[in-house]
């Protein structure tokens, strides 16, 4: 790995990829040398693992401090407000997502940062991308908030790159599901919930309609992409907007029926209410072929063999 004396700062830690990947980052650099960061209390799951400071990425002045005092080589920038929180409130969700990356990248010029990642999200399609594998380079018209301003963050990503030479990568997340932490308040967080209240009651009331096919991540693959991609050599990264990766597709159905295969009489309902829209809105499947050509990326988990590994954590959570 890195020979290089890293250090590294994650903001937004305390996030639903932000705790899984500072301990993934701790266990590769070492605990001292990344300093978890949010505006949120620690989660439970850092607590005595590393360094951890309070701090707020809209404080440029603040951040700014922070970076030259922690002699920080690398950022990691997680905090963002997602698609279906931001929809409630669009210009505290575009001010959050597109101020805070500025500040970072502002900052990585200025000091010289040797890498940033910062992390897109399929909330860049819209309806008039295709559907099914999706391309890397597509027709783009984004409907949320969210998106939009992923959309317009994958640019300033490359215009700092090519204008000043910020190191900057990243990856467009699809919907994310972890045993771990809470969901962020995503239009995918059904794939997560519906886990939770197959143990606690045996049945799911789903807020996507049964058909709703949208692309999905496991937490582990998407740990280990993030990683993959920083790690890679910098002449291995041919995007430096933001990297479509894939892991599965599927509907809450289909979720439902390999649950109920592990859980006896499960049952599903469907009440659909405004996320149904984004959700149609977003392709069904993704083609990551560049990603897998540039830095060798391959998800190991499917529907199956996620939803053992959900199952049978979340039940050892709770003994």
């Amino acid at each position: 790995m890195s020979q290089i004396k890293d250090k590294i700062l994650v903001i937004g830690a305390s996030g639903q990829i932000g705790v899984e990947l500072t301990l993934a980052l701790r266990k590769m650099y070492g605990n001292q040398n990344v300093v978890a960061s949010d505006l949120r209390e620690e989660n439970p799951l850092l607590k005595d693992t590393g360094p951890y400071v309070s701090l707020d990425v809209m404080n440029k002045e603040m951040l700014h401090v922070q970076v030259i005092r922690q002699n920080i080589t690398q950022i990691y920038l997680l905090a963002a407000i997602l698609s279906a929180t931001g929809e409630k409130n669009p210009g505290l969700a575009w001010h959050l997502n597109m101020q805070g990356l500025l500040n970072v990248l502002d900052i990585a010029r200025e000091e010289q940062i040797h890498k940033v990642y910062w992390p897109s999200s399929i909330a860049v399609f819209g309806p008039t991308s295709p559907k099914i594998n999706c391309p890397q380079q597509t027709i783009i018209e984004p409907i949320t908030v969210y998106g939009i301003s992923k959309y317009a963050g994958e640019f300033w990503c490359n215009y700092y790159h090519n204008r000043y030479g910020v190191d900057v990568r990243s990856i467009r997340y699809p919907g994310l599901i972890s045993y771990k932490s809470e969901p962020g308040g995503g239009t995918t967080d059904y794939a997560i919930e519906i886990f939770q209240e197959a143990l606690d009651h045996n049945t799911y009331t789903s807020f996507l309609s049964a058909e709703t096919y949208l692309p999905m991540m496991y937490m582990p693959d998407a740990i280990r992409a993030t990683l993959e991609l920083m790690e890679a050599p910098a002449e291995k990264i041919s995007i430096r907007t933001s990297y479509n990766i894939s892991g599965m597709s599927f509907s809450p159905e289909e979720i439902g029926k390999e649950i109920g295969k592990h859980q006896h009489g499960f049952t599903m309902q469907y009440a659909p209410d405004y996320r149904q829209a984004i959700a149609n809105s977003w392709p069904q499947s993704i083609d990551d072929s560049v990603a897998a050509r540039d830095w060798g990326w391959k998800p190991e988990y499917d529907l199956e063999k996620m939803t053992t590994d959900m199952l049978e954590n979340l039940k050892k959570n709770r003994q």
